[in-house]
């Protein structure tokens, strides 16, 4: 039956998509290559089991949709302020850089000015849901090198309104700056101005009168109507889709009710966006590989190597430390799904050849499929590099000039690894009661605060034995780490452990397969935020029926030995 088309597609692709996840998972790779390698083999260039592509990639734009307005939810205005420069300054360089280095590209291969140039505008996108997914999966999306990249995946997503707006005069239809290009510039301009008045003083008032309700089902409706409405609109004015579900998902992030949006939207964004990589997966020609091994390869190569390169030049400009540029860099080497839309309209035009609008979906899908192997590699070199003695000196940052004399001072202190919201708990309670501590961060944001309330700082990472000498361990009381790193925190430990055999450790762990190695380590005690959490609640109910503190504390005790 035609009508249940859609629905035979829909049951395929989420069967293809349970099995290549559950395979990758089971080799222990990144679940979105299975999604990826799943959408070649049932896709139009593989056993050709889907029926309609265009109606799956319809779904899989609600996917994107979904993804990106919880991505919004993920940041938060001040967070964009803080990353500002590097975002706007450092994303428009890096565009202007990389679309300099597809324009040489096409340049060596004898290709047509005009598609050259095209070609380096196709690569200076990277993906923005590609990359966001795998820091989402790596616990990294709140790390420097997370938020850096999202600063600069959101000005590319931005670019793709200029670019399509300059397609039309790069076909001869006219010069760029028509009437008719300024008046999509001005819909373009004014959606951006009317859904932030709307979000900071319309959005709020309403959300109460619909809270007040306590309707899970018209919240729900509420929040759905809000992400496909902005999406919409940004659609309608010029804008991409995913761009107006992120402003959408930015502006309920400083709401009091961004948490149960976020908990209602999540198993639809899950569901919908497995359906968005599968198709990813369906555009890839494995035909035109095998034809064009030798093209295909270079220009790879050259894509992997060239990005990589001019992200992490950009990043360490900024004043970023070398792990955030080198995580940065292995990040955003791939081209993004947008390059598929403008690479569409440009062949629709009939300003781009079939064949280099083949060669840029070839290079797409093999640079996505790499991005998760990549920002791997990266991680697991950097992390051997920086236990190599000389070597390590080549990545440690300088201690802060005004505290690095006083921290040589500082005995009986505590050292903290790592200062977000754990850490300034802890700092405001070890100054009220007049304790030394002293602080390491590889984010000079975090330094700010406490470098001005005359607290000694360490700028650098706190796994690298060249920072964690500066900082006194012989002499310190305790270690405490928070960051949520497993491997940084493994490295940070027994690099401490070397310097100070008796140092009492405090470590930060989420996962049950770190605890083991942590203990083996010496950590003397390891604190899990998820375990905790659940004891305090366990704490309060059990108060309420009566029990003693003793009692409690007991039970409470022996729960946490078992968790631990």
């Amino acid at each position: 039956m035609t009508e249940l088309s859609l629905l035979e597609d829909m049951a395929i692709v989420l069967g293809a998509a349970l099995v290549g996840g559950m395979i990758a998972h089971h080799l222990r790779l990144p679940v979105i290559v299975g999604y990826l390698l799943v959408g070649i083999a049932i896709g139009p260039y593989g056993l050709h089991l889907i029926h309609d592509v265009a109606d799956v990639e319809t779904l899989a734009t609600i996917g994107v949709v979904l993804l990106m307005f919880t991505l919004g939810m993920e940041f938060s205005l001040k967070t964009l302020r803080q990353i500002g420069r590097v975002a706007t300054l450092g994303g428009a360089a890096q565009i202007i850089a990389t679309t300099g280095l597809g324009f040489g590209l096409g340049w060596l291969l004898h290709w047509p000015v005009r598609e050259s140039l095209l070609f380096g505008l196709f690569i200076s996108m990277s993906s923005t849901i590609i990359v966001l997914k795998t820091l989402i999966e790596r616990g990294e999306l709140g790390s420097p090198h997370g938020r850096v990249m999202a600063g600069i995946l959101l000005v590319q997503d931005l670019s793709v309104v200029i670019v399509m707006l300059i397609l039309p005069s790069l076909g001869g239809d006219g010069g760029v700056f028509t009437r008719a290009w300024g008046w999509d510039l001005l819909r373009a301009l004014s959606f951006l101005a009317m859904i932030f008045v709307l979000g900071l003083w319309v959005l709020p008032w309403f959300m109460r009168r619909v809270t007040e309700r306590r309707s899970r089902e018209l919240f729900v409706l509420t929040v759905v109507c809000l992400v496909f409405g902005a999406a919409f609109g940004a659609y309608y004015v010029g804008l991409s889709v995913a761009l107006g579900a992120f402003l959408a998902g930015l502006l309920v992030s400083e709401a009091e009710y961004a948490h149960q949006a976020r908990a209602d939207i999540g198993p639809l964004r899950d569901i919908f966006a497995i359906l968005f990589f599968v198709s990813l997966g369906m555009l890839a020609d494995p035909h035109f590989i095998v034809a064009n091994p030798a093209e295909v390869g270079s220009v790879v190569a050259a894509i992997v190597v060239g990005k990589f390169i001019i992200v992490s030049v950009i990043v360490w400009a900024f004043g970023y430390s070398s792990k955030t540029t080198l995580f940065a860099g292995s990040g955003l080497f791939q081209i993004g799904e947008f390059s598929f839309v403008i690479a569409a309209v440009a062949l629709d035009m009939g300003i781009i050849s079939k064949h280099l609008y083949s060669l840029t979906l070839a290079a797409a899908g093999i640079t996505m499929l790499l991005t998760p192997f990549g920002m791997g590699l990266v991680s697991g070199l950097y992390h051997r590099l920086i236990q190599v003695r000389g070597v390590s000196r080549l990545f440690a940052s300088h201690t802060d000039p005004g505290f690095s004399d006083e921290s040589k001072r500082l005995s009986g202190h505590v050292v903290i690894c790592g200062y977000g919201q754990v850490a300034r708990n802890l700092g405001k309670v070890l100054e009220r009661r007049n304790f030394p501590y002293l602080v390491v961060d590889i984010d000079p944001k975090n330094l700010d605060p406490v470098r001005a309330r005359g607290v000694p700082c360490i700028y650098g990472d706190a796994a690298n034995p060249e920072i964690l000498a500066r900082a006194g361990l012989e002499r310190a009381r305790v270690m405490v780490i928070t960051f949520p790193d497993p491997i940084a925190t493994r490295l940070a430990m027994a690099n401490a452990r070397r310097i100070n055999p008796r140092l009492d450790v405090v470590a930060r762990v989420h996962r049950d397969e770190d605890i083991k190695t942590l203990r083996e380590l010496g950590v003397a005690e390891m604190v899990r935020p998820e375990l905790e959490a659940g004891l305090e609640i366990i704490r309060h109910t059990l108060h309420r029926f009566g029990l003693t503190t003793q009692e409690i504390q007991y039970i409470v005790n022996a729960l946490r030995e078992e968790g631990i």
